[in-house]
């Protein structure tokens, strides 16, 4: 008999108390692989797997590309690659960045539904913005099931709510303390076993560009329809998918966004541009000033007079900036909402 025993994980913000209270509670004898992405800054050392093999009583083990794939284990995506499945074994890649993540969670739930279809369980735990949204769509697109943490109890709610409200039929919305149960019993469970039922070219197109696959880069059949906008992580045109009620982006050489993902990803580029303006037109007010004292130490008033003037408009025009980023600052940060 075959059961739910390919368990698909994301979280993000908050994850780390999550994904320790939820190994507390599953058994060492649980008939299913447990597959993690928790986002991670690219150049940070993961010390997720000893985490977890302190709390729980599942091995939690440090990951090998191609590694075979057992039951009883926890496979948990190291920094900066994405962990994605093939039928039997791990690829771990370096591929494009996903929702400005790598690892992502998009690529796990989607190369897992690909490879295991209705063998799948997608849970999406705390974080912020939507990633994980697509990849449980993906889940739900091959039979798989769905388990989201409640908003309402997880540390940031933005994830969880947002594959509630982007995915149709969401299986379970549970407190954390609830979902190991849950797990336990759905792997037990039979199923019917449809990995070899065939899968849509939109997906495989996905898949295989989260491996870094140069025959996806080279293509010119891209899916959706062409955007006026442009990709923040390459400056590269953006095609426009619709998945459901989830709007995605992906550019040529396969760097993918949510809607919020790259609304997020847009605000930090604007901020960085006022910044590096603000700088611009400092240093040129600065220049200036040097300029008009050198000119009137030569007896060259007018000139000097020029420069100041020069000095002046140029110090408003940072000011304005300067005032923008303060009001920025000055808001703090957005609380989440939920919606993120």
């Amino acid at each position: 008999m075959v059961g739910h025993d390919i368990i698909v994980i994301g979280a993000s913000a908050g994850g780390v108390e999550a994904l320790t209270k939820l190994v507390r509670d599953l058994p060492a004898s649980l008939p299913a692989a447990i597959f993690i992405v928790l986002h991670l800054p690219v150049t940070a050392m993961s010390a997720m797997p000893q985490i977890l093999n302190r709390a729980g009583k599942l091995k939690a083990i440090e990951l090998k590309d191609k590694q075979l794939i057992k039951h009883g284990y926890i496979y948990v995506a190291p920094p900066n690659y994405h962990l994605l499945l093939r039928r039997g074994y791990i690829r771990l890649s370096q591929g494009p960045k996903e929702n400005n993540h790598r690892p992502a969670i998009d690529p796990l739930f989607r190369t897992a539904a690909r490879a295991y279809a209705d063998r799948v369980v997608g849970v999406i735990l705390s974080g912020t913005l939507d990633d994980g949204s697509a990849g449980l769509l993906a889940v739900k697109s091959r039979g798989g099931l769905a388990v989201v943490q409640n908003p309402k109890d997880a540390l940031f709610s933005g994830m969880p709510a947002n594959a509630i409200k982007h995915v149709e039929n969401v299986d379970y919305v549970l407190p954390l303390s609830e979902i190991a149960a849950v797990l336990v019993e759905l792997a037990g469970e039979e199923v019917l076993g449809r990995e070899d039922e065939p899968v849509s070219a939109e997906m495989e197109m996905e898949c295989d560009a989260a491996e870094f696959d140069m025959s996806i880069m080279d293509s010119d059949d891209n899916p959706g329809v062409l955007s006026n906008l442009g990709c923040p992580s390459c400056g590269g045109t953006l095609w426009e998918q619709t998945n459901g009620n989830l709007l995605r982006f992906r550019c040529r050489i396969g760097h993918a966004w949510s809607e919020d993902s790259l609304h997020a990803q847009q605000g930090e580029a604007l901020e960085e541009a006022l910044w590096t303006a603000l700088r611009a037109l400092e240093e040129s007010a600065s220049l200036s000033r040097r300029m008009a004292k050198r000119a009137r130490e030569r007896n060259q008033e007018r000139m000097a007079l020029n420069y100041e003037n020069q000095a002046g408009e140029t110090q408003e025009r940072a000011k304005v900036i300067r005032d923008v980023l303060l009001k920025n600052k000055g808001n703090g940060p957005i609380a989440d909402e939920g919606v993120g």
